[in-house]
């Protein structure tokens, strides 16, 4: 066989891929660790008004809303609120069924200030998670969260995940059926938002040809659809459905009003249309239907913190409004907390709830404010640098390595000339080829994790990195094996004529030649696995445990702005272009081989004369 080396232009622009792969990664990385390095201790607020995950005091005091929707001027019947709770000195912290002993595991979201919140610090935090703190302490508890996605939550209490969850959760009579509630710690109103001048004005001028914003899953979405009887938008988090309803994209969005006053600032081009109270309780803390002991602990926990102050405290450093008549937290048989006069405060500030108008912004100015505020990227960088690019790389890489060796085993026993082994191939490729990624996570996190948990320690995070190795050893398993039968034939039968046996012969020979050739979709596989990496945030993460894209939604959440999510977006760019050319520059190399410099005249005289010429 004989071999021609390329010593041509072609070559010569192959020797120098390699100083321009390393040019691009260098300035890439360069430029963002300049940022990144710009925003360390900078501490910049998000605009408008500073982090929104953090307690914004009596300065934000707000009546209770006037513009209530017609007929709901009061809240729902009350009937699960419990008459009284069992004193604390009576509540048994070792037969509360608790995941770990002393330890209470919660579940919560990242992107709902000031109610549930991850701040600058990287720590888990709002009115509601405070609140389940002090609770906490009451009962000689420590209180874990982990982030999760709301559409997942209450199905992880259900099945044991989590021992109970933090998250604004509005207790109604679907969810009952799922999962059990303590009493109520907050009310539920919840706001129509509006573009400032616009047609809609209440929530009876919606109807099927408005485009109608809702997070997936929340109590507003049960309300759009059963009670108004609409299609609404769904969104998985607040801040896109607000970000959407700025740019044009939805004519309205229902939100619950703590979001809602949250989000909205002074210079937006929206405004709270009118407000209504959740048609069916209260807003609670979920915990799994059958630990009536936990439930009770909880309700005497809620009642303590009441009677002490604690209650009155934190309500008035997170959300300072006026709570609506004939409702108050706790039991029937606590006295209501001792709270400021919210209207008075927001009289003598001047808030009279209306809105001055602001000239609109043009298009590009809007864009400009939410994916490009060069201020946010300062700040961003640096979490997304420390947390969020590890553990990306850490879930990447592993599973990765997982995913190339099972998918190497299903490429061999899918061309393999036994059935048994041929068919499972099959049909295991199919089933994870064929199944949303996220069905997988879910699966594997929620379905396999409570047999585990013993090994697992209650953590998913490895979890998540065994469902990422099974789903990309699907089509890691497809790669290879097009590869291996791309082959020529001849390669097997010369391998077998020289004295190997068959599978000598395919390991020594077929497959690393099927392997070499099919590197640039390997390395398609491994980017897309970076990126299906951010879909781990389903099954719940500690602070420390966030991956890029997680990093970057708490900063958008903390912030109400979408820039820290394009930072993250090129964070992920820095790791997979790079890697996109590296892949060509080895795929290049191996087709083509290694430049061999012009000899020397004499020598090259001597090789000539030798040959006879």
């Amino acid at each position: 066989m004989v071999c021609l080396r390329t010593t041509g232009p072609s070559r010569e622009r192959s020797r120098t891929w390699r100083p321009r792969v390393a040019a691009v990664a260098g300035v890439l990385l360069v430029t963002l660790t300049g940022v990144a390095t710009l925003g360390v201790g900078s501490g910049t607020a998000a605009p408008g008004g500073g982090d929104l995950c953090s307690p914004p005091g009596l300065s934000a005091a707000s009546a209770a809303p006037t513009n209530l929707a017609s007929g709901q001027q009061s809240p729902s019947a009350d009937k699960f609120t419990t008459a009284t709770t069992e004193p604390l000195d009576r509540i048994d912290i070792g037969k509360l069924g608790l995941l770990t002993p002393g330890k209470l595991s919660v579940g919560t979201l990242s992107d709902a200030p000031p109610s549930i919140c991850v701040n600058s610090a990287g720590v888990f935090t709002g009115f509601d998670n405070e609140l389940l703190k002090a609770v906490g302490a009451k009962l000689g508890l420590a209180v874990e969260f982990t982030g999760t996605d709301f559409s997942g939550l209450l199905a992880q209490v259900a099945n044991g995940r989590f021992d109970a969850a933090s998250s604004s959760i509005t207790s109604t009579d679907a969810r009952r059926e799922l999962v059990g509630f303590t009493n109520g710690y907050d009310f539920g109103y919840f706001s129509l938002v509006v573009p400032k001048n616009g047609d809609i004005e209440a929530f009876s001028d919606l109807n099927k040809n408005t485009r109608i914003g809702v997070v997936q899953g929340t109590v507003q979405d049960e309300y759009v659809v059963n009670e108004l009887g609409l299609d609404p938008v769904k969104f998985p988090d607040y801040n896109t459905a607000y970000a959407n309803l700025k740019t044009g994209q939805i004519d309205a969005w229902v939100a619950p009003s703590q979001q809602a006053i949250g989000a909205i600032k002074p210079s937006d081009p929206a405004v709270i249309a009118q407000n209504t109270f959740s048609l069916n309780n209260f807003t609670a803390w979920a915990v799994r239907k059958d630990n009536k002991p936990l439930t009770d602990a909880l309700n005497a926990g809620l009642d303590a913190v009441i009677a002490d102050g604690t209650y009155a405290r934190l309500y008035q450093d997170w959300v300072p409004r006026e709570i609506p008549p004939g409702w108050k937290p706790g039991s029937k048989a606590v006295a209501a907390p001792q709270l400021p006069d919210f209207a008075a405060l927001a009289a003598e500030r001047g808030d009279t709830g209306e809105y001055v108008p602001v000239e609109p912004k043009s298009t590009l100015a809007q864009l400009k404010d939410t994916f490009f505020d060069w201020s946010l990227y300062r700040k961003a960088f640096p979490d997304l640098i420390k947390t969020g690019l590890p553990n990306t790389l850490i879930l990447a890489l592993v599973s990765g390595a997982l995913g190339t060796v099972i998918g190497m085993l299903l490429a061999v026993a899918g061309i393999s000339r036994t059935r048994w082994l041929r068919w499972p191939a099959r049909v295991y490729t199919d089933v994870f080829r064929g199944l949303p990624a996220v069905v997988i996570i879910l699966i594997i996190g929620l379905g396999v994790g409570p047999v585990v948990k013993g090994i697992t320690g209650n953590n998913p995070y490895w979890l998540g990195v065994v469902a990422l190795a099974l789903l990309s050893s699907a089509y890691i398993g497809e790669i290879f094996r097009s590869g291996i039968q791309s082959v020529e034939p001849g390669q097997l039968e010369a391998a077998r004529a020289i004295g190997f046996g068959y599978r000598q012969a395919m390991s020594l020979v077929v497959i690393p030649q099927g392997v070499r050739r099919v590197l640039p979709a390997l390395m398609n596989q491994f980017i897309a696995l970076i990126k299906d990496s951010s879909l781990i945030y389903f099954l719940g993460l500690l602070a420390t445990q966030r991956e890029l894209f997680a990093v970057g939604r708490d900063l958008n959440a903390q912030t109400g702005n979408l820039s820290p999510l394009v930072a993250a977006g090129l964070m992920y760019l820095v790791l997979t272009v790079p890697l996109t050319h590296l892949v060509n520059y080895i795929d290049r190399r191996l087709r083509t081989g290694r430049r061999v410099d012009p000899t020397e005249p004499v020598e090259q005289a001597v090789i000539t004369e030798g040959r006879g010429a």
